[in-house]
């Protein structure tokens, strides 16, 4: 690569945003291309830089996503759904690699993705951490080794301002248990549990979600058997650790041809 790719930030006032911004401008790797908000935020207008209360860095914060992706090479998304479904059939136009770290989507609107996907690279997970994507490689593989006599539970913690549960990362640890069990996890997941619900079925895999303070991100996996259990853990104390996996998927996935990919596609895992 002899140039460096330029990346546009969506949502770019938000925690994310503003991390991946940091990043972004003091990497040798890439350089910042455009930022991108909804219409009518304060932002709009200002240098980047300058509305985060530090040095200019030369641009502008936009509300019109096409403009902002028509120069760049690669677009980091943590949004919101709906905003991330418009902002990738614009990326495809712009043949951009649309890094996608928005956390709760549904089925439906995860393949809403697929046409923007023939024409740019997606890459998309619920978590870009290289310890988390390890993670479900070995829960993969702890749950292809035991069988139904050991339940699944995924436990996972957050802050307080998470508006989703469970955690996309939890959702992704679920569909490695059940890949691992080779059961689909939409038929076995057990997303809640209040008053008298009666025993356990065999076979689900639970989820259960804690949210407070200012905790960055916890997930642990339960295989709880008779008489003993294994218990495979993730702990984040640093949300650096997801816009540096962000930045490393928009610098992978340069030279790749059209379609979804993930971390682990990313990672080599």
């Amino acid at each position: 690569m002899t140039h460096h790719p330029g990346i546009v930030i969506t949502g770019a006032s938000g925690r994310m945003g503003q991390m991946l911004t940091r990043l972004v401008s003091d990497s040798d790797k890439v350089r910042l291309a455009g930022a991108v908000e909804r219409a009518g935020h304060a932002w709009i207008g200002q240098d980047l830089g300058e509305a985060m209360s530090g040095a200019p860095l030369g641009v502008k914060v936009t509300d019109d996503p096409l403009e902002a992706f028509a120069s760049a090479q690669a677009v980091l998304d943590f949004t919101a759904p709906e905003a991330t479904l418009e902002f990738a059939e614009l990326a495809a136009q712009a043949r951009a690699v649309h890094v996608i770290g928005t956390t709760g989507m549904t089925e439906d609107q995860i393949a809403r993705l697929a046409p923007a996907a023939r024409h740019a690279v997606i890459i998309r997970a619920g978590n870009m951490s290289l310890g988390v994507n390890l993670l479900m490689q070995l829960t993969k593989k702890v749950a292809r080794a035991l069988d139904a006599e050991f339940d699944i539970e995924v436990v996972e913690a957050h802050h307080r301002m998470k508006v989703d549960a469970p955690s996309g990362t939890a959702l992704m640890l679920g569909e490695a248990a059940a890949e691992g069990r080779g059961v689909a996890l939409g038929e076995v997941a057990d997303r809640g549990r209040d008053g008298i619900t009666g025993a356990r079925t065999g076979g689900d895999i639970g989820f259960s979600a804690i949210r407070g303070g200012d905790v960055v991100g916890e997930h642990d996996v339960m295989f709880l058997g008779p008489g003993e259990r294994i218990i495979l853990r993730h702990v984040a104390t640093d949300r650096a650790i997801f816009a540096r996996g962000a930045l490393k998927a928009a610098l992978w996935g340069q030279d790749k041809a059209p379609g979804q990919y993930d971390m682990v596609d990313v990672l080599g895992l």
